[in-house]
């Protein structure tokens, strides 16, 4: 038997923001990170707070990849200022923090029930819709995916007035994550009608908008797309989880500190050609293994078309390949210039290790092996 559960509530269109006005909480934490407050964006989240007469304190310590540290440092912040609700403004980051803040804090002193709202300011984690996070041990280099129904938000507010302002370049790295997102969902072992409908959904509006987005910050309609296609694919992979391209990403992440999303976007072509089996003996088969019939699918909603199979899904790796060049995303590691070959190559065997032991990884579609997992490191290369 299967299940599929949708807890958040979610608002959004024109002026979702004024949601905040009439949230049934007397008192909130809002937790974000330094830019949401030093740019002024604040304002957008504390005007309707005032204007409903909720009190609100602000936690705005979170880092990138937040450690373990920062959580605990925001869990003594809520304990002492007794919230009735979090609302979490940010990125992944952000809302992650704000989950792992309120579960580790309620299981040192459960005063009651406490609320979370989650307000994205870009559009990449899905985070809003799931139950899952990501707190990172920087000392042992390693990021640990906690999953939970606790951890979902009760709410969420999609408002592309806060992602109009996003760089191009993390438009591009956030796009790509919601795709990433999207097709793993699609090809999951643990996939199931209701989540492969809303991971179509969500690849088809990112094929039409993630590149308009990325070459017109101020094109509204595109971002308000965006910002829906990320949570519709948030909630397909709280269902169906992800794979072996997230798993392999956390630690690309963990290691050397590349943003979560371009690691994604940078090993989505490798992962497709693995889970396809894909090479020069392709055509002779008479029959694929079953992620090449939904990478098939995916490349037909894209607008992609071929002779047969094999040519769709090789249409599909070009098609990511090249909108990495389009965004200016790198196709390598060593493009990126950053990290030196001997470094990168050291770290393979941990690497490799930590991505098959990663959660993500458990609900691939083809069972990959530490030789398959190096290789593909590799190549990454």
């Amino acid at each position: 038997m299967k299940k599929f559960e949708i807890k958040t509530k979610i608002y959004f269109g024109d002026q979702a923001l004024k949601r905040l006005t009439e949230i049934p909480y007397k008192k909130v934490l809002i937790i974000t990170d330094p830019f949401v407050v030093q740019s002024g964006m604040i304002d957008m989240i504390t005007g309707p707070l005032k204007k409903g007469g909720v009190m609100f304190d602000i936690f705005q310590d979170v880092v990138p990849d937040p450690p373990i540290s920062k959580i605990s440092e925001g869990v003594r912040k809520m304990l002492s200022y007794r919230p009735e609700a979090i609302v979490a403004v940010g990125g992944g980051s952000a809302i992650d923090s704000s989950k792992s803040i309120r579960e580790f804090a309620l299981k040192v002193e459960n005063y009651g029930e406490v609320g979370l709202i989650a307000i994205p300011t870009t559009s990449g984690t899905g985070s809003e819709v799931t139950s899952f996070a990501v707190v990172s041990d920087r000392e042992a280099e390693r990021k640990y995916p906690l999953v939970s129904p606790s951890l979902t938000p009760e709410e969420t507010i999609l408002d592309a007035e806060l992602v109009r302002s996003v760089p191009p370049a993390i438009t591009a790295d956030t796009g790509m994550d919601v795709l990433t997102h999207a097709i793993e969902a699609c090809v999951s072992t643990e996939r199931n009608e209701f989540a492969t409908a809303l991971a179509e959904k969500s690849i088809e509006i990112c094929g039409v908008f993630l590149l308009r987005a990325y070459l017109d910050g101020n094109d509204t309609h595109a971002r308000q797309k965006m910002h829906v296609a990320s949570c519709l694919a948030g909630l397909a992979f709280n269902s169906a989880s992800l794979g072996l391209n997230h798993g392999m990403a956390h630690q690309l992440g963990a290691m050397f500190h590349i943003p979560h999303g371009r690691a994604n976007a940078m090993l989505l072509p490798h992962v497709i050609e693995f889970n396809s089996d894909i090479n020069k003996h392709s055509k002779s088969r008479k029959e694929y293994l079953p992620a090449v019939k939904k990478y098939s699918t995916i490349a037909q909603i894209l607008g992609l078309s071929s002779y047969n199979k094999i040519m769709t899904v090789r249409s599909l790796v070009n098609w990511v390949q090249f909108m990495l060049k389009e965004m200016d995303i790198p196709l390598s590691v060593s493009q990126m210039g950053t990290i030196t070959e001997e470094e990168y190559l050291s770290k393979l065997d941990v690497m490799a290790d930590a991505a098959l032991a990663d959660g993500c990884t458990a609900t691939n579609p083809r069972k990959a092996t530490k030789a398959d997992v190096v290789q593909m490191y590799k190549n990454l290369w």
